[in-house]
């Protein structure tokens, strides 16, 4: 993927320009195909005190545009990078729901292994009258 870093007015250090290109390479992982996204865009302005990054990804379908302001340019571009990042999350939730027909997996509660509290008492402290006459637990009279 091609990373272009464009920086106004202010100076863009290496070590920042490395953060980018690492944090955008992580987002390769929501694509099947790298070559699904083509070209990034990245575009850091200071205006007095904060600094906002503007992130645009080139993919084959179109683009994702990322806007963030922060005090700290790493910090801007951080931020830009998770907006882009839930957006190809959402588009790609789209297609594959789009795939699947509109079903959606649903997550309902797991299926119990064991029985339930309330038998599992029952069985060990048994007082119904056949218990007790069998000598079962809390069948022991006191007629002594």
């Amino acid at each position: 993927m091609k990373v272009n870093t464009t920086a106004r007015h202010c100076e863009l250090d290496p070590e920042v320009r490395l953060f980018t290109q690492q944090r955008l390479e992580r987002l390769l992982r929501y694509f099947r195909d790298p070559r699904d996204l083509i070209e990034a865009h990245v575009v850091v302005a200071a205006e007095k005190y904060r600094h906002s990054a503007e992130i645009t990804l080139k993919l084959r379908r179109g683009e994702v545009v990322g806007r963030e302001q922060a005090d700290d340019p790493r910090a801007a571009i951080e931020l830009a990078a998770e907006r882009i990042e839930h957006q190809i999350r959402r588009l790609k939730e789209k297609r594959l729901e789009r795939q699947r027909g509109g079903r959606v997996r649903e997550v309902g509660p797991a299926p119990a292994s064991e029985p339930a509290e309330d038998d599992t008492f029952d069985t060990v402290f048994d007082d119904s009258p056949e218990a007790a006459a069998n000598g079962g637990p809390g069948g022991t009279t006191m007629e002594d």
